[in-house]
């Protein structure tokens, strides 16, 4: 069973749309696409050190999420929907 990320996602959205950053996110989460896995795999081996200094309760799901590319894709296309509507 694969786990939804729709409510992370929309999460890292608002936040990106907050700080009004929408076309370097879209610019940085285009670049690191192709090495999503590898980013994962990055957050995983930092997990109990990041977890010693802050308390994240979505860390898990989060790197969890950036094993999949088309998660990053969903974002970037969220992205997009508010970009063009400016």
């Amino acid at each position: 069973m694969e786990e939804k990320y729709d409510d992370l996602i929309e999460k890292i959205v608002k936040r990106i749309l907050d700080l009004k950053l929408e076309v370097p996110a879209i610019l940085f989460l285009e670049s690191i696409k192709p090495f999503s896995f590898i980013a994962s795999q990055f957050f995983v081996f930092f997990e109990p050190f990041i977890n010693s200094i802050f308390s994240f309760k979505n860390y898990q799901r989060f790197y969890k999420m950036l094993e999949d590319r088309e998660n990053i894709e969903k974002i970037i296309e969220e992205l997009e929907k508010f970009k063009d509507k400016k």
